[in-house]
């Protein structure tokens, strides 16, 4: 690459307008990270183990791409619209080709590593190229090197801040992971081209450059294609992973929800975990909610259910004067109250319902989470622990905040999980409970659609409770005193085994929901 004379205004401009080209590329860089690390989450449950994998061997790959792009130095300019081209289609592709890989292959964590490895060696020869060409090309001239290498590096993390910020706040829950990606490879090839057009036109040549620019447009085409067409890419590719017609989608902040409907038969998935079927829910609801209300309950707290069926039953009861449903994603209690409101009886809409958008544990922290004497009952119908946010939900940490809402002579029930097929992580979930001072009993019904599902119901005392049907409770399709005696037996396969409790340093748990049966 030749170094050509510009006037200092010239050579003023052209930095500042590289910079921008550097900052908005970083953006695009770190977009493409965290669709990988959503994609991860929502695909394979994005445990820690593959958390770490994704950053690791992207921070990896960065490292590899800076070096591989030493040979290509002295042709910096071009190269660089090579990398930012190739940067702009991979990127712009990735989440669709995970998508419809994971969905019609079954198995898509080779393209995963691959577009890992792709991306964060294009992106870790950006900053080489871009050293070369604010130092030697016509846009620097004789700068510095540390004030130029100060330059880039503060456009890089500039870039990446935004990017950051853009990816939860704008691109996810707005375009959604196909069309984001999409839209972040177009912004890295307009970047591209307009360092083509404005910077680098008289330092390669015009065969270079209309070349270069072809291969711009024509990727610009291919990923403006994607974007028009992501709809019906996603809606085809998603109705593959399910067996049932798909009646309802919303991909929110926290996770996809996906509603599948075949005659009777209503199903919810979050991210593509089964939540619920109306074939049998009702054994599931009535056997977590119905024991924790034995001690004659008007005021209860929910925590996560945010589908409605809890305030369901609970409603059902006599007496209930005041109930707190404390839910996350907003999404899904708009889901409850629009398209699953005939099967929870628009329950939240109920004045005797109170809905709280939050964080179960940032809620509990609050001041005024806690009424006058504290709640009569608390039930937590939290997903399981498959991921380390969700794991500090069954946390010693966590049961002992709840501990500090219950009044006295209050019942708190947890979802534990199969103590069939995960059986540690059931066991460890009881064993949880009782660290943070509560006495528990550990129960278990037959779900057809989930199988052997377990609970347990605790009170801060040192005399565990005996599961017993409240007061006044009407007659129920599945749960009766004789039903609810025979679910606190364990065959001795599943019999109880002492278990360290899970806590917020040694989220426990998590690795047993990933091992399994064990």
């Amino acid at each position: 690459m030749t170094a050509v004379d510009t006037a200092p205004g010239d050579s003023t401009r052209w930095r500042a307008l590289l910079l921008a080209a550097v900052a908005a590329c970083a953006a695009c860089g770190i977009v493409y990270e965290l669709a990988l690390l959503t994609l991860s989450a929502s695909l394979h449950g994005g445990g820690i183990v593959a958390t770490s994998l994704i950053v690791a061997g992207y921070v990896a790959a960065l490292g590899a791409g800076a070096l591989l792009v030493k040979p290509l130095l002295h042709r910096a300019a071009i190269t660089f619209i090579a990398v930012e081209t190739l940067l702009g289609i991979i990127g712009g592709l990735s989440a669709a080709a995970l998508y419809v890989t994971f969905a019609f292959v079954g198995g898509s964590l080779w393209v995963l590593v691959a577009g890992t490895a792709l991306i964060g060696s294009l992106v870790g020869a950006e900053v080489p190229l871009l050293m070369t060409l604010l130092q030697r090309g016509r846009t620097a001239g004789a700068a510095d090197a540390g004030r130029v290498l100060a330059n880039l590096n503060a456009a890089d993390y500039l870039g990446a801040l935004i990017g950051g910020l853009l990816w939860p706040f704008l691109l996810l829950p707005q375009l959604g992971m196909i069309r984001g990606a999409a839209a972040t490879g177009i912004i890295n090839l307009a970047a591209a081209a307009v360092v083509s057009l404005f910077l680098l036109r008289t330092v390669v040549t015009r065969r270079e450059l209309t070349a270069a620019l072809s291969v711009l447009a024509t990727a610009l085409a291919v990923l403006v294609t994607l974007l028009i067409a992501a709809d019906g890419i996603e809606s085809t590719t998603r109705q593959q992973l399910y067996a049932d017609p798909i009646v309802a989608f919303e991909q929110s902040p926290y996770q996809e929800i996906v509603v599948t409907r075949r005659g009777t038969d209503t199903r919810l998935y979050l991210n593509g975990a089964l939540q619920f079927s109306t074939r049998d829910e009702f054994r599931y609801t009535e056997s977590l909610v119905y024991p924790a209300l034995g001690a004659d309950a008007r005021s209860v707290l929910i925590l996560g259910g945010g589908d409605g069926l809890a305030a369901r039953e609970i409603l059902r009861q006599p007496g209930i004067d005041t109930i707190v449903q404390v839910e996350l994603d907003a999404a899904v209690v708009e889901l409850a109250r629009t398209t699953l409101r005939d099967i929870n009886h628009n329950s939240l809409d109920d004045p005797r319902v109170r809905v709280v958008i939050d964080d179960a544990m940032t809620w509990l922290r609050q001041p005024g989470s806690r009424p006058a004497g504290g709640f009569d009952a608390v039930i937590v119908d939290l997903p399981d622990p498959d991921t380390p946010v969700l794991g500090r939900l069954y946390s010693t940490e966590f049961y002992a905040l709840v501990a500090r809402v219950l009044a006295p002579h209050g019942l708190m029930v947890v979802q534990a999980g199969s103590p069939y097929s995960t059986l540690n992580a059931f066991w460890r979930t009881i064993s949880t409970i009782e660290s943070a001072g509560f006495a528990v009993t550990p129960y278990h019904v037959h779900v057809p659609t989930f199988g052997d599902w377990g609970f347990g119901l605790a009170r801060p005392n040192s005399t565990p409770p005996t599961p017993t049907m409240p007061h006044g409770t009407p007659p129920l399709r599945f749960l009766n005193q004789q039903v609810l005696d025979a679910a606190t037996v364990f065959s001795p396969d599943i019999a109880p085994r002492p278990m360290e409790p899970s806590t917020l340093t040694s989220p426990r748990i998590v690795d047993d929901m990933r091992l399994g049966y064990g």
